[in-house]
């Protein structure tokens, strides 16, 4: 599910108004393609319409292992086991709120061995005005925690959604590689009724297929006219909407839209960036973020808005020498976590 706050000039506290902090430096980064509610100059300067509320949901098994879906230790290099507990002693130094798993740590370790790490904020129970006045204005990636997302985390399974949406037909991507790559098309549309398409998300191995028995799929919900509507979860799917409590940490019209999301385990999306702020809501299961600051926008080889650079862990030095510049910043989110991915912010899913 994805909905887009829109960033605004100022924020409303509490009933006081505080000025909005000041923008980033420039980046090179286009922002066309985006539909945006502010001003062609708000458009251009990333601060008009907002972001995606990026809120992806993965029901049932579909989100472990068949998904819908830090700073470095410096100096010497220590054993595996020595790095990882220095990144949780630093992880608690920043958030002691909110340690980072054994798995986290670990994974974080061995990622310092192919690029530069930013550190990773992670928040627990994070109130409005907090979020407003401390995290927001750092225009870095965060990962909230302890926030009551509704009846969804319990009950999207494969089954409850076949039977709450039935067999309204959806358009989906379909891929014969876990890799999709926007740039050169490595997939095709198709239409499914969504209960078919829900249960051959949540397949290893598909009876029926399109291009082979192993295809991987993806849903992102999009308006009626996609040109023309904003995706919206209470129109598109109304009967899961009540499901689902949206994270009030901006006033409803400044929500821009909400996009429902359903892919295959172990797939991953293209590296892209999104000119709005987004929340990527985690309902069930797991996933890993790898994300890049606008700033690293010259090592990142971008294509309009996506990143040629598909696999980001195994690093195709030859083909992209740039890209080892790039410094990441990485997370596991679990169920019931939310990213707060800022607007520009280059970014993909695993």
């Amino acid at each position: 599910l994805g909905n887009r706050p829109g960033r605004q000039r100022e924020h409303r506290v509490e009933g006081s108004a505080r000025a909005a902090p000041s923008p980033p430096p420039p980046s090179p980064l286009s922002s066309r393609g985006f539909y945006s509610k502010g001003s062609p100059q708000d458009r251009l300067a990333g601060g008009g319409g907002g972001g995606e509320l990026g809120l992806k949901s993965h029901p049932g098994k579909l989100g472990s292992g068949a998904g819908l879906r830090l700073e470095a230790a410096s100096g010497e290099a220590e054993p595996l086991m020595n790095q990882a507990a220095v990144v949780r002693r630093k992880q608690r130094e920043r958030c002691p709120t909110e340690e980072m798993g054994e798995e986290e740590a670990e994974f974080s370790a061995r990622a310092t061995e192919r690029q530069q790490m930013a550190p990773m904020g992670y928040y627990a129970g994070v109130t409005q005005k907090r979020f407003l006045q401390e995290i927001y204005p750092l225009r870095k990636p965060a990962v909230l925690r302890g926030i009551d997302l509704g009846p969804c985390t319990s009950k999207w399974t494969v089954d409850y959604l076949s039977q709450a949406v039935g067999d309204k037909e959806v358009k989906v991507h379909v891929c014969a590689v876990p890799q999709m790559d926007f740039i050169r098309k490595n997939f095709v549309y198709r239409t499914l009724p969504f209960d078919v398409f829900v249960k051959r998300a949540a397949e290893a191995k598909h009876p029926k297929y399109f291009i082979s028995e192993d295809e991987k799929y993806y849903l992102r919900s999009l308006g009626e006219d996609p040109r023309r509507d904003t995706a919206d979860l209470r129109r598109q799917f109304p009967m899961l909407a009540d499901d689902i409590w949206i994270p009030k940490y901006f006033e409803k019209e400044q929500l821009f839209s909400t996009v429902f999301r359903i892919g295959s385990a172990g797939l991953q999306l293209w590296t892209h960036y999104d000119v709005m702020d987004n929340f990527l809501i985690q309902v069930t299961g797991k996933k890993r973020v790898v994300l890049y600051s606008p700033r690293d926008a010259p090592y990142l080889y971008l294509s309009g808005t996506k990143s040629e650079v598909l696999d980001v862990d195994q690093l195709d030095l030859k083909r992209y020498p740039l890209f080892a510049k790039a410094k990441r910043y990485e997370c596991f989110l679990k169920a019931g976590d939310v990213l707060f991915i800022p607007g520009k912010m280059i970014h993909t899913t695993l």
